[in-house]
């Protein structure tokens, strides 16, 4: 064996060694985490449907790492601080965010933030979907979205809608839909949608596109109607709803989510772990039923997945908002 031939046999044998007292190395890593408590943050106050999900997840997670694992809220600025404090976070799994879909997509179009949302953050799951309804109160004379549009045509600007205030999730699906539309109706902003229930209960808005789960008690009681839901998909509970699309527009969707996202830079194994677990826990028939009080619905998607989605909605809202000249408040 040539002196080139031993010091080449010497390097890779080098090598072997190397990656066989890695490998139990990043096998521990896998088994081991976590070995402390675990911080999931809101971006949003106490008893918010995001802070919600947050302690959901929080506690099936603590009972299958055996470790504590706790929400922590942190609201202000649309939600701006706490995303900064995830983006920010050592990549270790210690700090994870639990992110709604305006906070991630919207936001960046209406404000200067201090994050990006596509570089700094490893997304892990979506965690659920709300899908918006298009409701009117129960005398409103359009029964349905065609001829909600017709008489939206015939009287620009004469049509009113409730949200719950600009860049919201129930702003954001009207201004599109007036767009495919081609319709000119008014936009009421109100300070949250349950700010918005009342005048839209007692006539004084048109309509809104509006979340179903504080409005369909209210559909079911005959205070308010339905025309159609914002989804790709109908309302399990409400099968008889069309969707927009459905309804002359397709192509047409709307559901706001809320997603598990850690830093970014944080380790494959870990993620892949938080996935597991987060799938796992929106199998439970407790959380199944808990979501369904609050008219969401369980996703767990992949990684690969929800990154595609945050980019895609990236996208979709920076032309809504352009298009709309919708303003921060």
């Amino acid at each position: 064996m040539s002196s080139v031939q031993r010091k080449s046999f010497q390097v890779q044998w080098f090598l072997v060694c190397l990656l066989v007292l890695l490998i139990p190395c990043r096998a521990a890593a896998q088994t081991t985490y976590p070995e402390k408590p675990v911080r999931i943050i809101v971006g949003s106050p106490p008893g918010s449907t995001q802070d919600t999900v947050a302690r959901l997840l929080a506690q099936k997670f603590s009972e299958a790492f055996g470790k504590a694992v706790v929400a922590e809220n942190q609201a202000g600025a649309a939600g701006a601080i706490g995303v900064e404090r995830v983006a920010k976070s050592a990549p270790d799994g210690y700090t994870l965010g639990l992110l709604a879909q305006g906070q991630l997509t919207v936001n960046p179009a209406l404000y200067k933030v201090p994050y990006d949302t596509l570089r700094d953050f490893a997304p892990v799951s979506e965690a659920s979907a709300t899908l918006n309804m298009v409701a009117v109160h129960s005398t409103f004379p359009a029964r349905s979205l065609r001829e909600l549009v017709v008489l939206a045509k015939e009287k620009p600007g004469a049509l009113t809608y409730a949200s719950g205030g600009n860049g919201s999730a129930s702003h954001l699906p009207a201004e599109l839909f007036k767009f495919m539309a081609g319709v000119n109706i008014l936009h009421v902003p109100y300070k949250g949608v349950s700010a918005a229930i009342p005048d839209l209960v007692g006539g004084r808005v048109s309509m809104s596109f509006i979340p179903t789960s504080p409005v369909l008690a209210l559909v079911r009681e005959g205070k308010l109607r339905g025309l159609a839901v914002t989804s790709s998909t109908r309302l399990p509970s409400m099968p008889d709803l069309p969707t927009v699309a459905e309804s002359g527009y397709p192509g047409y969707e709307f559901t706001a989510w809320q997603g598990l996202l850690a830093p970014a830079g944080t380790p494959s194994e870990i993620v892949g772990r938080l996935h597991l677990e987060t799938v796992k826990a929106l199998a439970m028939a407790d959380v199944r039923a808990k979501y369904a009080t609050l008219g969401m619905e369980p996703v767990g998607n992949s990684p690969a997945e929800f990154a595609a989605v945050i980019k895609s909605d990236l996208a979709k809202w920076a032309n809504v908002v352009k298009v709309a000249s919708i303003k921060a408040d």
